[in-house]
């Protein structure tokens, strides 16, 4: 048995495909950026055909490499990027470029979902972007006819069903009993009906599936949008599509209440999986579900790693320049081993890793910042402690809020490619949230073989729960590692975030620069 897991992140496109055991059989990427296009972050919808297919074709290479046999699929998941606006007209026509979940545009709209549901609406989700649109009279709005995310835009390509999974769904409006949740429907309709806009909010958005449900097949025109070769045929079936939070906590067996995971990327969050709601409204947490339903607290920021990716490129052109030879992965090791040598504290450098807006800081476009006083101690260990910190220091922000709401975690694990460099990563995250974090062996495989998984657990027969399937089916041998905080690392940790939280207005200074030259 084998099964296809997709998963289009920020910055890669990567099919993993694996046993019933969830052992990776194969794997392919492609690599791809966002890009501005009228001031908006977005992806073309093309380049998401380009890199799904180039992803499944390096994958297959990769499987007649290592096994050998001929391949035959079991079962298939897309998950993508979570929130944004991928909006529709009635002929299937995109009406607008797509808008990602990085875009900090929607403020006004948010802020007044919020307080008319009485629920955190963060300006990601397609709420948001969608009553934004309103706001604005955007020419498009009266012709939305289907509104989705990248995950369920291509699982309706595959399967001409139009469905998502509740976990990804969680992102784009409130859900509650296994669906959308009727009673904060009908509110926002009413702020719709007043904007006299022709849209019905519960007939444009797509049906709501758990984990485990039916979700269409593989359709032949789909089989040949994934694999234009024309070896892939029809009929397979294809599991609810998910976000990348969901795939996140799958992957690191995080759906159980009381367990948690942190997925570091492009964006970097935590996801908590509650006992109970929490007591007050906080603009800084989503609260979502895992892909079987359960409630779950969300902190979402919007900037994680890419500032360390940049740097690592200087770095490796500066080896060519030099005439040394090295790749990629001998230069994340070079760098993220020189940080364990760094001052705990970070040796007084402050670094913000703001690409773009923060909404957990309130900022609204970002301006990737190293500072330093005289006596600051630059060099490079204490360099590259300092930017892994920063891709964490907002994330320990958001996380105080729910430690303030007596929320309860027993286990925190930690998934995406920033941890494929052992114990460096993990060791500072631990020392972010002062909690032992677990890393396995899939760690650096993240969402893609989290999705294979759901695939996999959507044709089990026994009726286990997802919770129940994952812990004796997928992780009752898995290999991990746990790391505890050191006191020390701690310590440094919390001097450095308190410089960070301190200088905050240095970075909005810098945005202000920058919108000043801007306006000249």
């Amino acid at each position: 048995m084998a099964y296809l897991g997709i998963e289009l992140g920020s910055t890669r496109i990567k099919a993993v495909l694996v046993d019933e055991r969830a052992t990776v059989l194969a794997s392919g990427s492609f690599g791809w950026e966002n890009r501005l296009v009228d001031g908006l972050w977005s992806y073309s919808l093309d380049e998401v055909w380009t890199g799904i297919q180039a992803a499944y074709a390096d994958l297959c290479a990769n499987y007649q490499a290592n096994i050998g046999a001929t391949l035959t699929i079991d079962g298939i998941g897309v998950s993508a990027m979570m929130h944004g606006y991928l909006a529709f007209d009635a002929d299937g026509n995109l009406l607008v470029p797509f808008r990602t979940w990085r875009n900090t545009n929607t403020a006004a709209a948010a802020s007044a979902l919020t307080e008319a549901l009485g629920v955190n609406i963060p300006q990601r989700w397609s709420v948001a972007h969608l009553y934004q649109a309103v706001l604005n009279n955007e020419p498009h709005v009266p012709r939305v006819a289907f509104l989705t995310t990248l995950a369920g835009y291509v699982h309706w390509q595959l399967t001409g069903d139009k469905v998502l999974g509740i976990g990804d769904a969680s992102g784009m409006f409130p859900v509650a009993d296994g669906t959308w949740d009727a009673a904060r429907l009908a509110t926002a309709q009413h702020l719709l009906d007043a904007s006299q806009t022709p849209i019905q909010l519960a007939g444009i958005l797509p049906r709501v599936l758990k984990a485990g449900q039916p979700a269409g097949t593989l359709t032949a025109p789909g089989a040949n949008l994934l694999d234009p070769t024309g070896k892939l045929k029809a009929g397979i079936p294809v599991c609810p599509p998910e976000g990348d939070a969901g795939t996140g906590m799958v992957a690191t067996n995080a759906v159980a209440p009381r367990t948690g995971n942190v997925s570091a990327g492009t964006s970097v969050f935590a996801m908590i999986v509650l006992e109970r709601p929490l007591r007050h409204l906080h603009t800084e947490i989503d609260l979502v579900t895992t892909p079987a339903g359960d409630p779950v607290a969300m902190v979402h920021c919007n900037n994680g790693a890419s500032e360390i990716d940049a740097w690592a490129v200087v770095f490796s052109q500066l080896a060519a320049q030099l005439g040394i030879a090295v790749n990629d992965a001998q230069i994340f090791q070079a760098l993220f081993d020189a940080a364990l040598d760094g001052e705990p504290d970070g040796g007084g450098l402050l670094a913000y890793n703001y690409l773009a807006g923060e909404p957990v800081t309130g900022l609204e476009q970002g301006r990737p910042l190293i500072v330093r006083a005289p006596d600051s101690r630059l060099n490079l260990p204490n360099f590259m402690r300092t930017l892994i910190m920063s891709s964490f220091a907002t994330l320990s922000l958001g996380m105080r809020t729910l430690a303030d709401e007596g929320v309860g975690v027993d286990a925190m694990f930690a998934h995406g490619g920033v941890f494929k460099t052992k114990g460096v990563a993990q060791r500072l995250l631990a020392a972010a949230l002062d909690t032992p974090v677990t890393v396995g062996q899939t760690a650096s495989e993240g969402g893609a073989w989290g999705m294979a998984v759901l695939a996999a657990y959507a044709t089990q027969t026994d009726g286990a729960s997802l919770d129940e399937y994952l812990a004796r089916q997928i992780f009752a041998n898995a290999s991990t590692t746990t790391m505890r905080p050191d006191a020390a690392d701690v310590a440094g940790f919390r001097a450095f975030l308190a410089d960070f939280d301190a200088g905050l207005p240095v970075e909005q200074a810098a945005t202000n620069l920058w919108d000043d030259k801007e306006q000249a």
